[in-house]
């Protein structure tokens, strides 16, 4: 069996020393991150008594991913990425405390959530981005595979053990263990994790590839030079420019829209479910997770690598399907297999476009490039939500589902190149 057929194992991915510590740190930021937010909308409330303004506050911290997207995340790559991480843990360290005692007004405290979150996808770019680096091979999947069933075992834990936080301690005694949980992965990482090179410090920017994949000469000749000429322009300025060669190739942009259209609209079928559940749609939005996690793994760990690369474009189809059976309006029951059936075939599928991607992208750049990923996909769902809702309101809840499902199966079927292995 070629190394293209057989898939890692969790053996293989957990021997790394390097990735445990990643591993743990990520469980850490995670829970952390839902008592956060939890206690943060729990702490608007008391202050206001205004439900909208709660919930603003739940979802402030995913706002600034597009913005931190835009114009920061270069600094993936120009920061070593333990220094990088490391800041990201004391700055939450910072935030929890300064919201939960010094005396901030409400506004104050979404402004400093909202400032802060600006960096969050430089954070997780350069963990992201390490990975290829410490899991060679098919063990980077699985690696991503075995974060993507953590993020959503944590958010569910985070969010059991916040709600018994919260109940025991208050808003304040809540985000004073957030600190703490992140205060301690500072410390994991610190102490756990080797202290690598800034990615660019040793390549140029990305430009055109030559047949091979390769740099041209030229650039690649006169690359380090133009890498220290962006440094002096600023890591807006080269965030703007990079991002801007990363979507010029064809292939790169397509595979971030591959990861970035279909989950956009699944999502916004799953931000439907409060309305057309009510009070029980929490049931649903378990599948969900359940879903997540159980994709991850039966995919990750079991379909070979080819074998996932072959199923990326009909399970990106088929994620949409199940949300087109809400035109018969399914009871709790029915729903919640339906959302999980599609959080399972949308996992999957972004399994396989993992390979492509690392090979698709300059390692320069490779922090930028995984962040941007990242923070599209978070602005996406949160645009998605916006989206169907806005189709809810001009039809109805079951029938913003039922579009969602459409656009999600639509956008598969346009990116069929994308989600199809490049012929050999």
């Amino acid at each position: 069996m070629t190394t293209q057929e057989r898939g890692a194992t969790y053996t293989e991915v957990f021997a790394s020393g390097e990735f445990r510590v990643l591993f743990g740190s990520f469980t850490l930021l995670v829970a952390g991150d839902q008592v956060k937010m939890l206690a943060l909308s729990a702490l608007v409330y008391a202050r206001t008594g205004s439900p909208g303004l709660s919930a603003a506050a739940y979802m402030l911290g995913f706002l600034p991913y597009a913005v931190g997207a835009t114009f920061l995340l270069s600094l993936a790559d120009r920061i070593r990425p333990r220094a990088l991480m490391i800041a990201g843990e004391l700055v939450r360290v910072v935030t929890c405390l300064l919201i939960a005692f010094a005396g901030l007004s409400v506004w104050a405290m979404l402004a400093l959530v909202l400032v802060t979150g600006l960096f969050s996808p430089v954070f997780g770019a350069a963990r992201i981005a390490l990975l290829p680096d410490l899991l060679p091979g098919d063990a980077f999947v699985l690696g991503r595979s075995v974060l993507t069933v953590t993020a959503a075992g944590a958010q569910i834990g985070g969010l059991a053990v916040g709600g018994g936080i919260l109940a025991a301690t208050g808003p304040s005694g809540a985000l004073a263990a957030t600190a703490a949980l992140s205060a301690l992965a500072a410390v994991v990482l610190r102490f756990g994790l080797p202290d690598f090179p800034a990615r660019g410090a040793e390549a140029g920017p990305p430009g055109e590839r030559t047949e091979d994949g390769g740099l041209p000469a030229g650039e690649a000749e006169g690359g380090e030079v133009r890498t220290e000429q962006a440094r002096g322009r600023g890591a807006v300025w080269e965030t703007l420019r990079v991002n801007r060669v990363l979507l010029a190739d064809a292939r790169i942009r397509g595979l971030l829209l591959a990861q970035w259209l279909p989950v956009t609209f699944v999502a916004g079928g799953e931000a439907m479910l409060v309305p057309y559940l009510g009070s029980t749609a929490g049931y649903a939005l378990a599948a969900a997770s359940v879903g997540l996690a159980a994709g991850s793994f039966v995919v990750g760990r079991l379909v070979s690598p080819s074998g996932r690369e072959r199923l990326a474009f009909p399970m990106a189809v088929a994620s949409g399907l199940p949300l087109l059976v809400f035109a018969f309006q399914p009871g709790l029951g029915g729903a919640a297999l339906l959302v999980l059936l599609a959080t399972v075939a949308s996992t999957s599928y972004e399994l396989g476009l993992q390979r492509w991607f690392v090979e698709a992208v300059p390692e320069p750049v490779r922090g930028q490039a995984f962040g941007l990923a990242s923070a599209g996909m978070m602005s996406g769902q949160a645009l998605g939500g916006v989206l169907v809702g806005v189709a809810a309101e001009l039809t109805s809840p079951h029938m913003a589902i039922v579009l969602a499902g459409a656009a999600t199966v639509c956008c598969s079927l346009a990116l069929h190149r994308s989600l199809r292995p490049e012929p050999s």
